[in-house]
């Protein structure tokens, strides 16, 4: 028991910790309830509700984008219980949000103490890991399959560590276990970005068993790890399964469709790259692991940072209300990537006085990612993955691909501090120069800059896309005095937080100072540090995750309360129309789809053929329709139907449009869907995908019926002459 005792200790912190984060929300009973969960919990509801009628899951939903598998909302597979009861206990049946901070601390912590380090340097890697600003982001937003996800990476590395380090058994169960997690939390591009992590490990292992001439050793790590991780997919290999099948189907498979635009732009299979480098990080941006405002922050109104608004002209108050703090390179963001000013300086100390083909590995690993992340800032790199390696161009948001860096940095900060502590010399300027200065200039250096002078590193503080909004707005003679106080109010945030970033590195610097100067004891100085580390990410982390998002439960129940619109449109007992709410967003809400079968929706993996359908007819459509009602004044009997056949293909009988100023919406029957099936007169042959989709701009779909020709065996007989029944409705 009193060799344990310690690491009960520090798993005991992290809870107590995770509980205060969280205070007073976790005791109160109170929840988040974003944009990402409500949209879960919409387009769930229909396959929920069959779930409780049934007792049996539906892979199908009817509920957004006229109809859709589940594959991928919240899967679940009798293969994954037994996994899934390991899970609830590692959890230690703490409350949701609790538990997801609790997971990401404890599952490095494991890491650590598979390299062998102290229980006091394990807690400290397992903070300054854990309170990583994107995690909290991410909690945020309502992405709980990405956080858990990487939750479960550090214990899996755990287990490569231990199978190199010739703990062979415990090595790979550990690797087993957390890769069934890993994957049943099914966020598969975390998992499939830190492969890459792995292969450096391993190239790092094989080095170093090379040179130590224990090869033979080497190998049978690699193969006891290769059969842990078939383990762990094997676990889940339902899931796996459909997500490939579904995936050839979805916006990451294979267009049918030849696109008349630039050949570049398109790839194989998957995304297109304008899709996939959407959210390209800045390459100066890269610089928010230093100064987490280095770009402004978050894509928040400018009018709710003190900081800012110091430095506002009171005339522009409304102006600023509108324009958002973060003036980077991606379209918004929710928060910067910060890793903690003092963390960042350890890393770059331990890039010089850390040994070992490790050390290589995570350096490799660090630069690795933030090469990618820069995305459409940096093609050449970007355009070989995507059209080389299997399987990048499955996913989006390059930018993410930061969360390797997230976890290389505070690892090798770990190492250089565990060598610091054994080796009190490195700190001497007299024998370590070089490291020293190096590590100081690009850390304190940079942010001394950027707190006085800001303008040296970046000269723009509006981007293209603000200033023409800005232009089209304001007349001339008085938009430049406002440009001139917007650059003003977002240098504010700027040098700021440069200022805090200069000071943290002072002070953690001062404390290693004392300990090299044997003024401090090691175990003081490692207290010291987790302090200083977890009061600048807490405090940084407070911004973007803070007590008054948190609800009472009872606001859930509000968000999908029923409207006198959807009160109205429910009387109609009918089994299979659908609806379109174009009172908003129709392709960014699932509130209709919780009480309705809705043609818009919000879902990540969409149908590819349907995302196209909606690209090329139901968003031309959209804005017919609207303006005709209302031209029409809501009479339908004056509406002109030929504007908006692919809706009444898809049997909308149904249109929400918005009424008033309060958000308030009003039904509008169609009297001209074409029903759940119809019969039609002719078929009429094509030769692609391109004339099929481009056929319906043209046709009346109550006459006829497009048909591919490489279809025509399946419709060997069927003459023009003969009726062909046509369904369309789910």
């Amino acid at each position: 028991m009193k060799k344990i005792l310690p690491d009960l200790i520090a798993i005991l912190a992290f809870v107590l910790l995770s509980f205060a984060y969280f205070f007073p929300a976790d005791i109160e009973g109170r929840i988040l309830f974003q944009h990402d969960t409500a949209a879960g919990a919409g387009a769930g509801q229909d396959a929920q509700e069959y779930l409780e009628r049934t007792g049996e899951r539906s892979r199908w939903t009817n509920s957004i984008f006229s109809g859709m598998p589940t594959y991928q909302m919240a899967p679940s597979y009798d293969s994954t219980k037994p996994v899934q009861v390991v899970e609830k206990a590692y959890r230690l049946f703490l409350p949701s949000y609790v538990m997801l901070t609790f997971i990401m601390m404890l599952g490095f912590y494991i890491l650590m103490r598979a390299f062998g380090l102290s229980v006091w340097l394990s807690g400290l890697g397992s903070i300054i890991w854990g309170f990583s600003s994107y995690f909290f982001i991410l909690i945020a937003a309502g992405h709980i399959w990405k956080f858990v996800t990487l939750a479960y990476i550090p214990p899996t590395i755990a287990g490569v560590v231990l199978a190199y380090r010739k703990k062979y058994l415990l090595g790979g169960i550990l690797t087993a276990l957390f890769i069934a997690l890993q994957i049943q939390s099914n966020h598969i591009q975390m998992s499939y970005y830190f492969m890459f992590v792995i292969l450096f490990f391993v190239g790092a292992y094989f080095e170093d068993a090379y040179r130590k001439k224990e090869l033979p050793h080497f190998f049978k790590a690699s193969a006891i790890l290769a059969v842990a991780a078939l383990i762990g997919v094997c676990a889940n290999l339902s899931n796996l399964y459909h997500t490939y099948e579904y995936s050839k189907e979805t916006m990451r498979g294979k267009s049918e469709l030849k696109r008349e635009g630039p050949a570049a732009q398109q790839t194989s299979s998957g995304l297109d790259r304008d899709y996939i480098t959407q959210w390209s990080y800045g390459i100066g941006e890269t610089l928010t692991f230093l100064v987490p405002n280095v770009k402004g922050g978050a894509s928040i109104p400018i009018a709710e940072s003190e900081t800012a608004m110091k430095k506002a002209n009171p005339m522009y108050g409304n102006i600023y209300s509108q324009l958002t703090q973060y003036f980077g390179d991606q379209p918004m963001t929710s928060g910067p990537v910060y890793v903690g000013a003092f963390v960042l300086f350890l890393f770059l100390l331990g890039c010089f006085i850390v040994k070992g083909p490790l050390k290589w590995a995570l350096i490799g690993a660090t630069v690795f990612s933030i090469l990618l992340s820069w995305g459409r800032n940096f093609m050449g790199l970007t355009d070989f993955f995507i059209d080389y390696i299997p399987m990048y161009n499955k996913f989006r948001a390059v930018s993410s691909i930061l969360v390797i860096a997230e976890f290389t940095i505070p690892l090798l900060a770990i190492f250089a501090l565990k060598e610091v502590l054994s080796n009190p010399e490195s700190l001497k300027l007299k024998e370590n120069r070089t490291p020293l200065l190096v590590s100081l200039a690009l850390t304190m250096g940079v942010a001394l800059i950027l707190a006085v002078m800001p303008e040296i590193v970046f000269s723009n503080y509006i981007p293209a896309q603000e200033m023409a909004a800005l232009q089209q707005a304001i007349p001339g003679e008085q938009l430049s005095p406002l440009v001139a106080n917007l650059e003003e109010v977002r240098k504010a945030l700027v040098t700021s937080d440069a200022w805090r970033s200069f000071f943290v590195i002072a002070v953690g610097c001062a404390v290693l100072a004392l300990y090299a100067n044997r003024k401090l004891k090691a175990s003081w100085v490692v207290a010291a540090i987790t302090i200083l580390c977890l009061v600048d990410m807490w405090s940084v982390n407070k911004r973007y995750l803070y007590d008054e998002q948190f609800v009472p439960k009872s606001q859930r129940v509000e968000a999908f309360r029923k409207t006198a619109t959807d009160e109205a449109i429910l009387q109609d007992t009918d089994l299979n129309y659908r609806v379109f709410n174009i009172s908003g967003n129709a392709f960014n809400e699932n509130n209709t789809a919780y009480w309705h079968k809705s043609i818009g929706g919000y879902h990540a993996a969409k149908l590819r053929r349907y995302q196209e359908m909606i690209d090329h007819h139901i968003s031309k459509e959209m804005q017919s329709v609207y303006q005709a009602i209302a031209t029409a004044g809501g009479k339908m009997d004056s509406v002109d139907a030929s504007k908006f056949r692919v809706l009444n293909m898809l049997n909308t009988k149904y249109f929400i449009l918005p009424a008033g100023q309060q958000g308030q919406t009003v039904p509008i029957q169609n009297p001209y869907a074409y029903g759940n099936a119809w019969f039609v007169n002719k078929v009429m042959y094509v030769d692609n995908a391109n004339e099929e989709i481009n056929a319906l701009d043209t046709i009346l779909p109550t006459e006829t019926a497009v048909v591919d020709v490489k279809f025509k065996e399946q419709l060997k007989g069927v003459t023009e002459g003969i009726k062909i029944r046509c369904l369309l409705s789910g």
